[in-house]
């Protein structure tokens, strides 16, 4: 392995897979600056200092969707590499509580089918979080 490969940033993220009462999965497109423009992903963020996964999804998804969800059991969790960063999503079911999704950080939302997730174009490292999505309906 590289040095370069070492030496790169880890970044440690909460990952929401919010369901609504129609089986349906909030998703959102990045904004086309910054790391993976215009791609779709499953809405989160980084995990602060001393906070619980749980916590930072519910934090993340406030700030972000402006909409409160209950955060249950975990899915999966996902390590990547991407050319320049490492990443370890941490991704957990949430069920839609409240309020009306935003796009405050992202260009766009959608409520998607489980199904439908693979005409979107996500992350390379969201393809196992489809999967795992895939069997958990089967």
């Amino acid at each position: 392995m590289s040095q370069d490969r070492v030496s790169l940033p880890h970044k440690i993220i909460g990952v929401a897979v919010i369901w609504n009462d129609r089986a349906q999965i909030l998703i959102d497109k990045r904004r086309q600056n910054g790391d993976l423009g215009g791609l779709w992903e499953f809405p989160g963020g980084k995990i602060e200092p001393g906070e619980t996964v749980e916590e930072c999804i519910a934090r993340e998804i406030e700030e972000e969707l402006a909409i409160e969800v209950i955060v249950g059991d975990r899915l999966i969790t996902i390590n990547h590499t991407y050319p320049r960063f490492h990443i370890t999503l941490i991704v957990h079911h949430c069920h839609h509580l409240k309020g009306e999704p935003q796009p405050i950080e992202s260009s766009e939302l959608r409520w998607v089918k489980v199904l439908d997730l693979e005409k979107y174009a996500f992350p390379a490292a969201n393809s196992q979080i489809i999967a795992a999505l895939q069997q958990f309906i089967n």
